[in-house]
């Protein structure tokens, strides 16, 4: 299937773009601003569906609205005509079709246009009004309030919030290329009879300033953001992508003494957390039990023993691990246990536990195996 795609270099073109660009079944023909006509012509000949991204938004002259969204979309669709295929035709309009300013009426024209262009021509044709749009490559300091800020926050500039209770409807940059490529598969998710992009967001601006600041200090507490509330984990993903290139990596508080060293590496309020564990040969640790924590050990490197006695008991239980096979060992609760290096190196685990580590409430307790 032929595929072209116009205002390709864009915050969208580029996404679609580049997750299509693995797809063996597709030819993807790029229309943007270096496309010459006669190039554009040839594709648009030759296409089977077209993706209608092209058109400007933050013109210094509302003419341009009518000259970048209006004219030359008429442009495409003249092409189009002549194509035998009847291609499909995938139009990238805006909620703000719905508004009376320069930007939104000439969206709406675009859409009247398209929609008498199917009716004379015969071409099935997608209208997908999208939401305020965020996710990886959106371009800061333009027409996204989430590009700026993220770029703002990650590079430690200042940014400005004129009202926190301003509420934003959002789509992920994900979300509206998975939904586009349904489209193109025709199959695209219909509420109410209208192409719509799934997993819309409803947010205040306070709410993601607040975790905008939170991504930037996990960096300090070493707190995972929670992954399981599905805009905050697109939030996430999105400001990771705005870090400054010299600024990717971070360090971690490492305490060691005799025996080797502990370091935290993550932590989550309600999925634990996971630290490194270095022992020096010889060195045994642990020695103590748990009522309610929980943990699993991993043995990445060097090789050890791992003892479990169950309180009240007498049998001692031995797991021997080592770097040659990676196996994971729970460790229940109410057993005590240790953790002895048996190699001539030294030996590293990743130890997770079901809880963060809280002195007041430490739920450890001292005793030998």
């Amino acid at each position: 299937m032929n595929i072209v795609i116009t205002g390709s270099n864009g915050f969208v073109g580029k996404n679609l773009k580049e997750d299509m660009r693995s797809m063996t079944n597709y030819v993807i023909y790029e229309i943007n601003r270096q496309t010459s006509t006669r190039e554009m012509e040839q594709a648009l000949l030759e296409s089977d569906f077209v993706v209608h991204l092209a058109g400007v938004n933050r013109p210094k002259d509302d003419a341009k609205f009518k000259e970048g969204n209006v004219d030359f979309f008429s442009q495409v669709l003249e092409i189009l005509k002549r194509n035998s295929k009847k291609p499909t035709v995938l139009f990238s309009s805006s909620i703000q079709a719905e508004k009376n300013n320069p930007y939104g009426e000439s969206k709406r024209e675009g859409e009247a246009m398209l929609r008498q262009f199917s009716k004379e021509n015969g071409n099935d044709v997608y209208i997908y009004r999208l939401l305020n749009l965020f996710g990886k490559w959106c371009k800061p300091n333009y027409n996204s309030v989430i590009a700026t800020f993220c770029h703002k926050i990650a590079h430690d500039e200042e940014i400005q919030v004129n009202d926190r209770n301003v509420i934003l409807s959002l789509n992920y940059i994900d979300d509206v290329i998975k939904e586009f490529k349904n489209a193109i598969e025709g199959q695209p998710n219909l509420e109410n009879g209208t192409p719509t992009v799934p997993n819309a967001f409803k947010v205040s601006l306070g709410e993601i300033v607040d975790l905008l600041y939170k991504f930037k200090k996990t960096r300090e507490d070493r707190k995972l953001p929670k992954l399981d509330d599905l805009f905050e984990k697109d939030l996430y993903s999105t400001y990771l992508s705005y870090l400054p290139k010299d600024a990717f990596s971070y360090p971690l508080i490492t305490h060691e003494d005799h025996r080797g060293s502990f370091t935290e590496f993550i932590k989550s309020p309600d999925r634990g957390q996971v630290s490194v564990n270095v022992s020096k040969p010889g060195v045994l640790k642990g020695e103590h039990w748990h009522h309610t924590k929980n943990e699993k050990f991993l043995v990445v490197s060097g090789k050890g023993v791992i003892r479990f006695r169950k309180i009240g008991e007498d049998e001692v239980i031995e797991y021997h691990v080592s770097e040659d096979k990676l196996e994971v060992v729970d460790i229940p609760v109410g057993y005590t246990h240790n953790i002895e290096n048996l190699g001539v190196t030294d030996m590293v685990t990743i130890m997770w536990v079901n809880e963060m580590f809280d002195p007041n409430n430490a739920d450890t307790y001292f005793e030998e195996v």
